[in-house]
């Protein structure tokens, strides 16, 4: 891009004469950062001003031609510090003479000191040298004084500067007046021998001007011209390298800022070009050459800071508006002119020029907030960067004094920039709804047409809210977002309801599909009204909703359509096999999980704001999903079937059957999932105050109810026909189990079951979901229990047979349980099994053992028994390990019953050790008998010699057993009663007791037997052939026969 059209043809030519003319009469020393080689120069300008190489030619000669500018060094005497004290107050009264030896002495030697010797007076003419103020009685003067000094050459010239004392005649008597010390009446001496009114000599500095560089700014020692004081102090210089008389037509014709700003604006916008060529935004920094051309104009001509500042504002501020850069590069002038700024230092045109400027960058910053969606996309890099900068820049501008003062109408910044974001926002959407217009005009294409302009002014806002919004409240307390959203809320209102009202009733399904995608970015755009600060009044998308009320059945009946055709599809293109590897249902589980969800998403993308409507909606949604449960139910079924006939593979059907059960189950998890899911407790909050709570219970829930209930009694009649299948199978094992030859073993007996149990169980366990194979589990747990309750009927008499079966059910409990990963323990102990198992226990068992646990169980009822509704018995008994003798006390009985006519009894106790195979050499013994006593007191002891093992054999006891004695008949029974010896005293002790003292006293309870027999004594009855079951059954009999007890 070439900028050169900015300025004519001719203006080009006299600004390129003008930066020629500035190199070709370059003053002054290099900076160390500048470009010291004019070639360089040269070529540099003149690609920035476009010139080609005749042009460059014909100018360069033109300069050649020119005459130079006369050279002069603008020197600044500030102050100087630690100067000599010439003057008997021990103070001088220092001045300064200065000017430039046009042709310098140099020295024939480096160390001579000729040519310091020399002082201004004898080295220069005298209309030359040039005298500051005398500064009275001072060590340390401030002069601040400024001379210009013109010279021809700085190859020879040289500046010099003498610091003398002034000295003024004055009476002894004066001075004595002001002695201070010995050092001051030798200055009186010393001054007495001087010629009357001759200044001392303080010090000066010599300086080659090709040694100083264009600005200098310095402090500079003061050279003696003996080497009697060689410390005389320093004095600060400033020194600055300028032109007079430029012979260029530029400085003859323009003030020297104004060719100065438009050389920085040509030079400028081609460091911006150049930046741009090399896809860089320029940061305001200048290249060497360009700051070492300007650098050289502005000393040249003398332009003071200010108005180097001020050319740097109109020049930069001009540019922004032409060229892309950062806006910061403006800042530093804003601050270098408010921190300079004195208004009667401008001329009346350059104050216009620059409120001017202001003005203009004013209308132009705004004008690029207006369009700042289109100025500072995000899509770039550094854009939020760019505008934060833009807005800190206008504000800064607009609190400037230079502003303020030179704008008489100063403008409320806020209040514009508000304005113009409302228009920008306005036009920006107008320019969006004209770009999204449809090419066919249907209301199908509108409608998807409305949808995208609201994702349009949706992303815009979520820019407005996330990105820009901060910088507007940060720099103008402006909040952006509120205003964006309150215009485009209101379009957005008015555009899309003007686009409703050309929609009939009888919309089409492409339609309604085409506005759901509207609502839903209504919805969303509704919802970011949440960010305002606060708000004044109703919305124009308050009641957006009911724009669509005719367009929901369509909504809903598309989602039911898709989610049925999907399962349906889902179910055919199922093959009943288990999908991945840790799942135990197949696919078109997941693919009705997915239509669940998406009904599911329907209903949360409606939440629809009217509560009574949104019920409705509800109601139908539920409908819809219990429905396409029950068709997946029947459509699975029968998959499985269709898929069974086609094999006939009985292990196959089986296996699908798993499969159908596993599936049905995980969509029941699905179906209970609904309230949660579709927040039900949310609705019925909402609808609390227009719908009864019994309705939506009744309504809702049930209907939910009866979708789970007819899934359950599916479940069970598919888990009922699996178990079917197995329970023949278990009952012919258990037939051949209790049929089986009685010479095996009954572990060996029960393996075909057992093995028939485990592949059964193990492939149903692999392919049922663990809820339904437990299902299995209790069902085959309850027919294998009836199975087994009917094998141990009374028609076996086979003790052999009993522990098959009993062994079977041990066998089948564990294998049920499954170390805890079947069923639970309290439902295999259900009371059908602790029945057969305590049958099973007691038939399989031996007749001795049959005998121990008759006594095991009577010295129970003894423990627990609390009436003595026959008396009492009182004993104490010990054993004695050393000696294995058991010693018994029988103490005394108490309340027998009266057998004797005359009311009372003439009782004794017998003592036998029970059972009698345990303890088959220990005879009975018996206490005296005690005539016509109810309480009789017998207080004898009685032992017996048995080893301890016997004692804690089970049923191990002492039977204590009252008769009344009669001389007649046979002895009638008082009552009996058992006393454990596996806890008698002293068996499990150390060492022997020393005596029955310490022994407590045991009352025990009388007991007659039941007559109505006991289930041992039934069985050991049953066993014909044992002699000894026989004898004990008799025995027990004929005490049953004198009990006093009734069935």
């Amino acid at each position: 891009m070439d900028l050169s059209h900015r300025f004519s043809k001719q203006e080009l030519a006299l600004l390129y004469e003008e930066v020629l003319y500035t190199i070709r009469h370059r003053l002054g020393k290099p900076e160390p950062h500048h470009v010291a080689d004019a070639q360089e120069l040269y070529a540099y300008v003149q690609k920035a001003f476009g010139m080609d190489a005749e042009e460059h030619r014909v100018s360069m000669q033109r300069v050649k031609e020119l005459e130079s500018p006369i050279f002069c060094l603008k020197a600044t005497v500030k102050e100087a510090k630690g100067i000599l004290g010439k003057d008997v107050s021990g103070f001088s009264d220092p001045y300064c003479l200065l000017g430039i030896e046009a042709k310098s002495q140099e020295p024939a030697h480096p160390d001579s000191k000729k040519r310091l010797k020399a002082v201004v007076k004898d080295l220069i003419p005298e209309d030359q040298i040039h005298r500051t103020q005398v500064i009275s009685q001072t060590l340390s003067p401030v002069w601040d004084e400024t001379f210009i000094l013109e010279f021809e050459d700085t190859e020879t010239a040289s500046f010099h500067l003498d610091m003398w004392d002034s000295d003024v005649v004055e009476s002894v008597r004066h001075k004595l007046g002001e002695l201070t010390d010995l050092h001051g009446l030798k200055r009186i001496f010393k001054d007495a021998r001087k010629d009357k009114g001759q200044d001392d000599f303080l010090g000066n500095v010599v300086l080659r001007l090709k040694d100083l560089h264009c600005w200098d700014d310095q402090w500079y020692q003061l050279e003696p011209r003996t080497e009697t004081y060689p410390n005389r102090g320093q004095c600060h210089l400033q020194f600055l390298l300028t032109h007079k008389r430029r012979a260029t037509t530029s400085s003859r014709t323009q003030p020297s800022y104004t060719v100065h700003r438009h050389l920085l604006q040509q030079l400028v916008s081609y460091e911006i070009l150049q930046h741009q060529a090399g896809s860089i935004a320029w940061d305001g920094e200048l290249s060497r050459h360009a700051s070492t051309v300007l650098y050289l104009h502005a000393t040249q001509k003398d332009l003071s800071d200010f108005h180097q500042v001020m050319a740097q504002w109109l020049a930069y501020s001009k540019l922004y508006q032409s060229l892309e850069f950062n806006s910061n590069c403006l800042l530093h002038q804003i601050t270098s002119i408010e921190y300079q700024w004195v208004q009667e230092r401008l001329r009346p045109e350059q104050k216009a020029e620059l409120a001017e400027s202001f003005q203009s960058l004013l209308t132009y910053g705004v004008s690029l907030i207006r369009r700042y969606r289109i100025i500072f996309p995000l899509s770039v890099m550094r854009s939020t960067e760019r505008l934060q900068s833009l807005l800190r820049v206008l504000v800064q501008m607009c609190k400037m004094k230079a502003f303020r003062e030179l704008c008489t109408l100063s403008p409320d910044l806020p209040k514009m920039v508000s304005e113009a974001l409302k228009s920008g926002t306005t036009e920006w959407f107008h320019m969006k709804k004209q770009h999204l217009k449809p090419m066919v005009k249907s209301m199908e294409e509108n409608g998807k047409a409305l949808a995208k302009l609201l994702l349009e002014v949706i992303g815009d806002l979520q820019q407005c809210q996330k990105t820009w919004n901060k910088f507007f409240i940060s720099t103008l307390k402006l909040n952006l977002f509120s205003i964006a959203y309150v215009e485009l809320e209101s379009l957005v209102a008015e555009h899309v309801q003007e686009q409703l009202r050309k929609v009939d009733s009888s919309m089409s399904k492409p339609t309604a599909e085409s506005l759901f995608q509207l609502y839903l970015n209504l919805q969303e755009l509704y919802r970011m009204k949440d960010f305002l600060p606060k708000r004044d009044g109703p919305l124009a998308l308050s009641d957006f909703h009911q724009w669509f009320k005719e367009a929901v059945p369509q909504w809903l009946q598309k989602a039911y359509t898709i989610a049925l055709e999907r399962a349906q599809r889902a179910v055919q293109m199922d093959q009943l096999v288990p999908f991945g590897e840790h799942n135990k249902h197949s696919t078109s589980t997941v693919d009705l999980s997915t239509c669940y969800a998406q009904i599911v998403k329907t209903w949360q993308q409606l939440n629809w704001p009217d509560p009574e409507e949104a019920f409705m909606i509800m109601v139908k949604l539920v409908e819809d999903m219990c429905k396409i449960a029950l068709m997946y139910c029947r459509l699975i079924k029968a998959r499985a079937e269709a898929l069974s006939l086609s094999e006939q593979n009985e292990g196959e059907a089986a296996n699908r059957l798993c499969i159908v059960v596993n599936n049905i189950k995980q969509l029941r998890l699905l179906i209970l999932k609904l309230p949660s899911q579709l927040d039900w407790a949310q609705l019925e909050r909402r609808t609390g105050a227009v719908i009864d709570p019994q309705q939506i219970q009744h309504t809702l829930h049930h209907q939910l109810d009866s979708t789970v209930s007819c899934l359950d009694h599916e479940v069970q009649d598919v888990v009922q026909a699996l178990a079917t299948k197995l329970e023949a199978g278990i009952a012919r094992h258990i037939q051949e189990l209790s049929a089986s030859n009685d010479t095996r073993e009954p572990e060996d007996s029960i393996i075909p079951l057992m093995k028939f149990l485990e592949s059964e169980l193990q492939y149903l366990n692999e392919h049922l979901v663990q809820e339904n194979f437990k299902s299995l589990l209790a069902l085959l747990w309850h027919h294998t229990l009836a199975v087994l309750t009917a094998a141990a009927g009374p028609q076996m008499s086979s003790t052999q047979r009993y522990k098959k079966l009993h062994c079977a059910l041990k066998s089948l409990e564990l294998c049920f349980h499954a170390e805890g990963c079947g069923l639970p323990l309290e439902t295999l102990h259900s009371t059908a099994f602790l029945t057969l198992e305590s049958h099973l226990a007691l038939c399989s068992s031996t007749s001795r053992k049959l005998i121990q646990k008759y006594f095991s169980n009577r010295i129970q009822e003894q423990l627990d028994a609390s009436s003595e509704k026959y008396g009492a018995v009182t004993i104490k008994a010990l054993y004695r390990p050393s000696e294995q003798k058991l010693r018994v006390e029988v103490l005394n009985a108490v309340n027998l019953i009266p057998l004797d006519s005359n009311g009372s009894s003439d009782p004794f106790v017998q003592l036998t050790l029970e059972p009698r195979h345990e303890f088959p050499e220990v005879v009975a013994r018996t206490t005296q008998c005690k005539r016509n006593e109810l309480h009789p007191l017998f207080d004898e002891a009685f032992d017996f010699l048995i080893p301890p093992e016997k004692c804690r054999q089970e049923g191990a006891c002492l039977l204590l057993t009252v008769f009344d004695y009669d001389t007649l008949g046979a002895n009638d029974l008082e009552g009996e009663a058992f006393f454990s010896l596996r806890h008698v005293p002293g068996l499990d002790a150390d060492e022997d007791q020393a005596d029955m003292g310490w022994v407590p006293q045991t009352r025990l309870s009388l007991t007659h037997p039941k007559p109505s027999g006991d289930e041992i004594l039934r069985l050991l009855e049953s066993r014909k052939g044992d002699k000894e079951a026989q004898a004990f059954v008799k025995l027990r009999k004929q005490r049953a026969k004198q009990s006093k007890e009734t069935a």
